[in-house]
C-alpha cells in the first residue's frame, strides 16, 4: 500500500510539474519577441509563473488566439473588425512596448548609413528602382560610393504584423504602394525573396550580398546589421533610436479617447525627431477569461508587465509606453472578468 502511495504522489507530483512547466501559452509576432523573452523570463523569477511562447508570426498568433489554443495571442498588427468579428468573445488589445521597424542592408563595399525616403523604398521594394547606384538613391547620399551592383529585396514570408506596420507606413507615403500590393499582414509582393519572421529576412540580409529587407530594430542591432536613416513627415532626416519611436508617439497617444480599443497607428506621425515607421506592439486577451485560474495568472501578469517592463524594454532598444498610456490601460486590465468569479 505504502509503494503504491508513493507510486501515485510520484505521478500526481508529475503532473503538476508538468502543469507549471506551461502555466501559460501565448504566440504570435516576431516583432516583440526579444522583449517578450526577457520579460517571461524575469517574470518566472519573480513570480514562479512560467509562460511559453511561441514567436511564430502575428498572423499565426491571431489563428491560435481565435481558435482558442493559447491562453493569448500577440499581434504587431491591431486585429481587422472582420478577425475580431470571427473571435469566440470579445477581446482587448494590449498595447506592450513600442518599437522601429528598420531598413536594413548588405551593400557590398559599403557598411555606413545610406539615407532613404518613403517613396524610394516603396519605389524598391515594388521593382522600380533596381540598382544600388540608382540615381534617386545617389542624389540623397552624395560622396557616398555606392556599387552598380542588383538590389536584391527580402520580405517576409509569412503573415506578420512587421509587414503590416511596413505596409502602412509604405500606403502613407506612396499613392502607388497603396493602390498596390496595398496594406496587409500579407502581400503580394511584386518581387524578392521571403523570409519567415524577423530572424528569417535578418538571417538573409545577412548572407546576401546586396540586399535590402526590412526588420525589428533589435535584430538589426544584434546583428551587427546597418540600418538606413529615414526622412520623415516634417522633411528631417531622422535615426530610428527610442527618443525618435517615442515622440512618433507622443502626440498620438494624447489625442486618445478614454474609451480607446487601443487600435490605432503610429506611422509616419509627424514631429521633427519622429521616426516614420513605428508601432505599438499588442497582446491579445478575452475580456472574460474561461479558465480562472489561468485568467488570474494572466491578468497578475498584465499588471507586472506594464509597471515593471519598461527598464527592460530599454535595453532591448524598445520604447516603453507613455505614462498617461499605463494609467488607462490599467482601466482596461480591471474589466477582465473571471469565469465563475
Amino acid at each position: 500500500m505504502f509503494k503504491r502511495f508513493v507510486v501515485l504522489t510520484a505521478a500526481l507530483a508529475a503532473t503538476v510539474g508538468a502543469a507549471r512547466a506551461q502555466d501559460l501559452n501565448g504566440a504570435g509576432a516576431t516583432f516583440p519577441a526579444p522583449i517578450y523573452t526577457k520579460w517571461f523570463d524575469s517574470y518566472a523569477t519573480a513570480a514562479g509563473v512560467k509562460i511559453n511562447y511561441q514567436s511564430i508570426g502575428s498572423g499565426g498568433g491571431i489563428k491560435q488566439f481565435t481558435a482558442g489554443t493559447v491562453d493569448f495571442g500577440a499581434s504587431d498588427a491591431p486585429m481587422s473588425d472582420d478577425e475580431m468579428s470571427k473571435l469566440p468573445a470579445p477581446a482587448f488589445h494590449f498595447p506592450t512596448v513600442m518599437g522601429a521597424v528598420v531598413i536594413t542592408y548588405n551593400i557590398p563595399g559599403f557598411n555606413g548609413a545610406l539615407k532613404l525616403t518613403g517613396d524610394l523604398i516603396a519605389d524598391i521594394f515594388a521593382g522600380r528602382v533596381t540598382k544600388w547606384n540608382d540615381s534617386r538613391i545617389t542624389s540623397i547620399n552624395p560622396g557616398v560610393n555606392l556599387p552598380g551592383s542588383d538590389i536584391l529585396v527580402v520580405h517576409r514570408s509569412d503573415g506578420s504584423g512587421t509587414t503590416y506596420i511596413f505596409s502602412d507606413y509604405l500606403s502613407s507615403v506612396s499613392s502607388s504602394w497603396a493602390t498596390a500590393p496595398g496594406k496587409g499582414k500579407e502581400l503580394a509582393w511584386p518581387v524578392g525573396l521571403g523570409g519567415k519572421g524577423n530572424e528569417g529576412v535578418t538571417g538573409l540580409v545577412k548572407q546576401t550580398p546586396g540586399a535590402i529587407g526590412y526588420v525589428e530594430l533589435a535584430y538589426a542591432v544584434q546583428n551587427k546589421l546597418p540600418y538606413a536613416t529615414l526622412k520623415n513627415k516634417d522633411g528631417q532626416w531622422v535615426v530610428p533610436s527610442l527618443e525618435s519611436v517615442s515622440e512618433d508617439a507622443a502626440g498620438t497617444v494624447s489625442t486618445l479617447p478614454s474609451n480607446t480599443d487601443f487600435r490605432v497607428s503610429i506611422v509616419n506621425a509627424p514631429g521633427k525627431g519622429s521616426y516614420p515607421i513605428a508601432s505599438f506592439t499588442w497582446l491579445l486577451v478575452y475580456k472574460t477569461q474561461t479558465d480562472p485560474v489561468k485568467g488570474k495568472k494572466l491578468v497578475a501578469f498584465l499588471k507586472w508587465y506594464l509597471h515593471n517592463g519598461g527598464p527592460s524594454a530599454k535595453e532591448l532598444l524598445y520604447a516603453p509606453l507613455p505614462p498617461a498610456m499605463v494609467t488607462m490601460l490599467d482601466k482596461q486590465v480591471a474589466e477582465i472578468k473571471l469565469a465563475g468569479m
